[in-house]
């Protein structure tokens, strides 16, 4: 069974509004329904996204590893933010041209001084959160790994497996097979202005797509 996190990773109820603007994304659901059909059979998973919600992506992470049947992790282009988290999974290869970015969480918050000071511990709690999966994948300490993403770490394949955050570099029979193509920003996710605007547009713009 072949599941693809490609584009964005974004929440269940979210989804609907990507479909509308025709954006490439993935949700926890979309990747769930795919492990149910999969019964069993082994799981072949291709990664090329930016990354993106840090609980759908923590989701899709554990419906993964709960998993019983045998799991096989492609980085076919990047695996970057949360992805990278998902591509910690479980067993994984890379594509020679591929990448990972590990990096803090980041939030939007305001307030007093009061608010940004607890916001500044939720974020801090939430990388630690995000490291425990590096840390579960390569066995290094939380330290170094806080520190890989406190400065935003791009590594190419090589050092995606020197870290251990990946376990081969893929090798291909034939050296025409398409790989993916590189990107220029780890970026992608709608403004959350315009996700609260939809959201509150929800049934008009349904039934308007729907005529």
């Amino acid at each position: 069974m072949k599941v693809d996190i490609k584009g964005v990773i974004v929440p269940n109820d979210e989804g609907w509004i990507y479909d509308l603007f025709r954006i490439e994304h993935v949700t926890p659901a979309k990747v769930e329904k795919a492990i149910a059909e999969a019964a069993g059979e082994q799981l072949d998973i291709d990664i090329n996204s930016g990354g993106g919600d840090v609980f759908s992506g923590s989701e899709i992470y554990s419906a993964i590893r709960a998993y019983k049947g045998p799991v096989q992790i492609h980085v076919v282009g990047i695996a970057a933010s949360a992805a990278s988290v998902i591509a910690c999974a479980g067993k994984s290869d890379i594509t020679p041209t591929g990448q990972m970015m590990v990096h803090n969480v980041s939030s939007y918050s305001a307030g007093d001084y009061h608010d940004m000071d607890k916001a500044s511990e939720i974020l801090k709690q939430a990388n630690r959160a995000i490291a425990a999966a590096y840390v579960e994948k390569t066995g290094m300490s939380e330290k170094d790994a806080l520190e890989l993403m406190d400065h935003e770490t791009w590594l190419v394949a090589q050092d995606a497996v020197d870290y251990g955050l990946i376990d081969s570099i893929a090798t291909y029979q034939n050296t025409n097979d398409e790989t993916a193509r590189l990107v220029a920003s780890a970026g992608g996710m709608l403004p959350y202005s315009v996700i609260e605007n939809m959201q509150k547009k929800k049934q008009t713009l349904i039934n308007y797509f729907s005529d």
